[in-house]
């Protein structure tokens, strides 16, 4: 997921999102344990999904508190 398009997601949206990206890390943590697991690149993919996600979040939070100072 491109940075732009997590910038358009809402705050609700994002929330559901990481939990979904959280969800899918879990699987495939699984899948590799039991050595299902084909695209082992996808782990990368999805924990900076993750750290994109979270810092949208942040930088949302931190506009928030800038404007209410």
């Amino acid at each position: 997921m491109r940075p732009s398009e997590v910038r358009q997601l809402t705050d609700a949206e994002l929330s559901q999102k990481l939990e979904e990206t959280y969800e899918e890390l879990r699987n495939l943590r699984f899948q590799h344990a039991t050595r299902q697991l084909q695209n082992t690149a996808r782990f990368g993919l999805l924990r900076k999904d993750v750290a994109r996600i979270k810092t949208i979040q942040r930088e949302r939070q931190l506009a928030a508190e800038a404007i209410s100072v």
